[in-house]
């Protein structure tokens, strides 16, 4: 399960998608995740679908473009599946409306059931395309974005760079410790140690032997990459030069033209096209 977390990943490409300027990703990102917010459970439940299949649309001809593999797509998934399963349960169980089902204190309802596949679409496409930012922009251009969106901050003496490095850092550090933690829980496995049967008290005590050396293993590497950007002077952002600066150029505007143009369509899906019917 936890090799299956690809949080914070880069894959390293030439496509369009890796060569568009990270500013523009990450605001596109959250525009992206804010559209999905925006999609209306109160409109027609085919609207709805038509939305989130256009969202969907959406996303894939973006992993097409970035060659991003399907299966790396796909393992990314397969942790968020219990959270799907359970927020589905509950929007089934417990959302009144129209009762197709009822038995004992059981009642399920039409409306119950849409909800739960809207929030299961939801939680897909945005785990999905948050990924993609990360999938497809290395760390380094990550930060500069960062930085350079946060510019404005530093009028009010706010730490730009170090708030940008340490978000990067954290980031870049999240496969590495998952990594870590797995090297951890089969070395115990193979002293004999049960971590997966058991209630919830034994399970905690279990993970007891895994988090100490994984708090060890996190702070020593924390004090080596302290200690190899004090050997190369690093001194925060003040006077900092770049070798690579960040440019907005013309594919940038003409994919932010085209992504804009369907974040229209879905917006106008939502809230004009139910008020035309």
């Amino acid at each position: 399960m936890l090799k299956d977390i690809s949080i914070g990943q880069y894959f390293p490409g030439k496509s369009i998608v890796h060569r568009l300027d990270p500013r523009i990703k990450i605001i596109l990102t959250i525009a992206y995740i804010v559209l999905l917010f925006l999609i209306k459970t109160s409109i027609a439940f085919s609207l709805i679908m038509i939305s989130f299949f256009i969202a969907t649309l959406f996303l894939v001809l973006v992993i097409q473009i970035s060659k991003i593999p399907f299966k790396v797509i796909t393992r990314s998934i397969k942790p968020i599946i219990p959270l799907v399963l359970f927020t589905s349960l509950l929007n089934i169980f417990f959302i009144g409306g129209k009762s197709i089902f009822s038995w004992w204190i059981i009642n399920i309802s039409m409306e119950g059931i849409q909800l739960a596949v809207i929030m299961s679409i939801r939680i897909i496409l945005l785990i999905i395309g948050a990924s993609l930012l990360t999938y497809t922009t290395s760390p380094i251009a990550l930060t500069d974005a960062i930085e350079r969106l946060l510019k404005p901050l530093k009028y009010i003496k706010f730490p730009v760079h170090e708030m940008a490095m340490m978000m990067t850092i954290a980031l870049r550090f999240i496969p590495t410790l998952i990594e870590e933690t797995d090297k951890i829980m089969s070395a115990q496995k193979a002293r004999g140690a049960d971590l997966e049967t058991g209630g919830v008290m034994k399970r905690s005590k279990a993970l007891i032997p895994i988090l100490i050396p994984l708090f060890v293993s996190a702070f020593r590497r924390a004090e080596e990459l302290a200690l190899a950007m004090e050997c190369r002077c690093y001194r925060g952002g003040e006077g900092r030069t770049r070798m690579k600066q960040l440019h907005y150029g013309l594919i940038d505007l003409w994919c932010s033209l085209f992504v804009i143009a369907i974040f229209t369509v879905i917006i106008l899906l939502n809230f004009y096209v139910p008020v035309l019917l």
